[in-house]
């Protein structure tokens, strides 16, 4: 079986083959970098970590690219407040980033281009668009692009132009000649920062969002590459602005599979910071290890919506100890993926329709059983490899049952201490809550005359 991957420009599974056999091309839009990252952001960046490992797994050379927004309204605003300037703000911002990622095992991308080391070709990817007529000078000195002069608008979206100026307000007094229009350039305001404005033909100012992305992607993987990613909410307008104006320019056809990954949601609504339900990387790490969270996100499809709670994270870190229980008592043998063996077909089968992570999951879960029957090292070494597919499962595993998933010894024994001052005190409410807590964690007590010692829950 091949692969075949959900097309959102299609809205249909699709045979994949890259444009250059051997060869596959991803573009993911990646942080602004303006503040720490949150599990949303972990979601989606986890969701196409295992895609690049799957096509690496598949035989493919990957280049992998994954932008770096250092320039926006957002960022400007923030480096305002903190007194400080863009370059002080984005390089903490993305050093930020790269621990949290790092952490959740998530790989580097082959490159990480920052959009202000692309301004020229931006520049000139408008100038192309302005002399095709698809870009226009306003009063105001800003560069907008003419939507309706764009005959493939919408078709990523699936939405009429009728309709989508249907939801837009009247264009005010900014320089518009339709609501739909979006901004290329804009021109440099005077309490603006002077590290964020460029000199070029069409004037001081810098750059809009959408343009950013189309210059890069076109410059680092070509005109034409193999996949764009991202999360659902840039499908409309980030996602099929960067059409219009790539294939506006360049007259080829964009990206040919176009991947989105589902929301994480916070009481079926959005995880966003607009809305301040977020929780960061670096606040869910210090009550879950690393690979516990991103065993929660694999195991969920990565188009559909994910729920989060530490009930869902608790419950995840409970089945990562299960798989890894399995390969506690027999030393799992290095082997190399035999992909006729009856497990690792159907592993293969799985992620080879849309990357089905929940069907890879199960199989793990059906060959951790074998290994709990037969003791197999072989066994165990092949559920060890598939698991290092996903991102997990790389960990010796009498140190990670040890460890409680995360609780290293001496917090083990801080809290030990605390429920015992508890008993002592006679508050046996907070000791009850103190034990179920460690139980929560993996971690099992176990009062005796001589005092309490403790073990890796099964």
């Amino acid at each position: 079986m091949s692969l075949r991957i959900y097309n959102t420009l299609t809205r249909a599974v699709a045979d994949f083959s890259p444009l250059q056999a051997g060869h596959v091309r991803m573009y993911v839009c990646g942080m602004t970098v303006y503040d720490l990252c949150h599990v949303g952001h972990a979601r989606s960046n986890v969701a196409f970590d295992v895609v690049q490992r799957w096509l690496k797994a598949s035989g493919y050379k990957v280049t992998h690219i994954r932008n770096i927004t250092d320039i926006d309204d957002k960022i400007i605003k923030r480096a305002v407040e903190n007194g400080e300037t863009i370059r002080a703000l984005t390089d903490r911002m993305i050093e930020a980033m790269h621990s949290d990622f790092d952490a959740l095992g998530i790989a580097r991308p082959t490159a990480e281009p920052r959009a202000t080391e692309f301004v020229p070709q931006m520049l000139s990817m408008i100038g192309n668009l302005e002399n095709k007529g698809l870009a226009y000078r306003t009063p105001q000195g800003d560069v907008n692009y003419a939507v309706r002069k764009f005959p493939g608008y919408g078709k990523l979206s699936g939405k009429s132009l009728d309709e989508l100026h249907a939801g837009e307000r009247v264009a005010v007094l900014d320089g518009k000649d339709d609501p739909l229009d979006f901004v290329l350039w804009k021109a440099a305001k005077e309490t603006e920062p002077a590290d964020v404005k460029w000199d070029g033909e069409f004037g001081i100012g810098r750059p809009g969002w959408h343009i950013e992305c189309s210059a890069m992607a076109c410059q680092m993987l070509g005109n034409s590459f193999d996949i764009h990613g991202g999360g659902a909410d840039l499908q409309f307008p980030h996602h099929e602005n960067e059409i219009a104006q790539s294939e506006g320019a360049t007259g080829e056809q964009f990206a040919r599979f176009w991947m989105h990954n589902g929301f994480i949601n916070v009481d079926n609504e959005k995880m966003s910071k607009s809305l301040g339900n977020f929780f960061t990387i670096r606040e869910v790490l210090k009550a879950f290890d690393a690979e516990t969270v991103r065993f929660f996100l694999v195991r969920s499809h990565y188009r559909t919506p994910l729920n989060y709670s530490d009930v869902h994270l608790n419950d995840a870190r409970g089945a990562l100890k299960r798989l890894y229980t399995a390969m506690q008592a027999v030393q799992p043998a290095q082997v190399t993926i035999d992909w006729t063996n009856l497990y690792a077909a159907r592993f293969k089968a799985a992620m080879d329709e849309d990357f089905g992570t929940p069907e890879a999951v199960a199989v793990l879960f059906d060959l951790a059983g074998e290994v709990n029957r037969n003791k197999s090292a072989e066994q165990a070494g092949m559920l060890k490899a598939l698991g290092g597919i996903l991102g997990i499962l790389q960990t010796d595993p009498i140190a990670y049952l040890q460890a409680g998933a995360g609780l290293n010894e001496a917090d083990i024994q801080a809290q030990i201490q605390a429920r015992a001052d508890a008993k002592a005190a006679k508050n046996f409410a907070e000791a009850d809550r103190i034990r179920k807590r460690l139980l929560e964690q993996g971690i099992a007590l176990k009062d005796s005359p001589t005092g309490t010692t403790w073990e890796a829950s099964q």
